[in-house]
């Protein structure tokens, strides 16, 4: 099944768009960011907690969402929830 679309950022320029997606099929959140700033990234590659080590993998990237897109992000949340009870 292809991505379902949920919003963008309601405040998205001609360049520009914080995106939400859901694939059902994999249960998951598909998000569309901004790239973070260097420091910003290496503070999130420094976070280490049980089950989290430090280091960003290969196959893994840290994005900036704005808090406006909180709504669409819940939508997205509710509609894997849906999908999941039916599967």
């Amino acid at each position: 099944m292809p991505l379902r679309f949920i919003g963008i950022d309601p405040e998205t320029g001609d360049h520009e768009s914080p995106t939400v997606w859901v694939d059902e099929d994999a249960q998951e959140l598909v998000l569309q960011g901004w790239k973070p700033s260097p420091e910003l990234e290496a503070e999130a590659a420094a976070f280490e907690v049980p089950g989290h080590a430090a280091g960003i993998p290969d196959n893994e990237a840290v994005i900036r969402i704005p808090a406006r897109m909180v709504p669409m992000i819940r939508e997205a949340c509710d509609a894997l929830d849906n999908t999941a009870r039916v599967h």
